[in-house]
């Protein structure tokens, strides 16, 4: 199992998610999520991905997604931040296969993953 964080605190929950070993988990932690607005930059309604190593990237998240099913990477190496803002419980996960094939996990709305994107060649979103 994998830990949680909720960034800016302590706190730390058990989670349900099935992440590989080093990954971080966790929820932006912000008013304005519960609220249904942008977090560090992603858009509400949105899964936002940001650059190589860069953390929240200072709220300039390099890709955005709105539409549900299998969205194809291209050239996206190494350990990036994964934000859920969608809105609803809709979901994200992270795939090995192109076209949302090989998918593993589930991001809820509200948390954030950072995870190598080196074997990942699609993501999924679905309600």
């Amino acid at each position: 199992m994998s830990v949680w964080k909720r960034a800016g605190t302590a706190a730390m929950a058990v989670a349900a998610l099935i992440v590989p070993a080093g990954a971080v988990v966790g929820t932006a932690g912000t008013a304005a999520a519960a609220a249904g607005g942008t977090v560090q930059g992603c858009p509400y309604g949105a899964v936002c991905i940001y650059p190589q190593n860069a953390g929240w990237n200072g709220g300039h998240p390099s890709l955005f997604y709105y539409s549900y099913g299998a969205h194809n990477l291209s050239n996206q190496v190494g350990t990036h931040r994964i934000y859920n803002n969608q809105s609803g419980g809709a979901t994200m996960r992270t795939c090995t296969g192109y076209n949302g094939t090989g998918c593993q996990g589930y991001l809820s709305p509200g948390y954030y993953i950072d995870k190598d994107l080196t074997p990942i060649n699609s993501i999924t979103l679905q309600p």
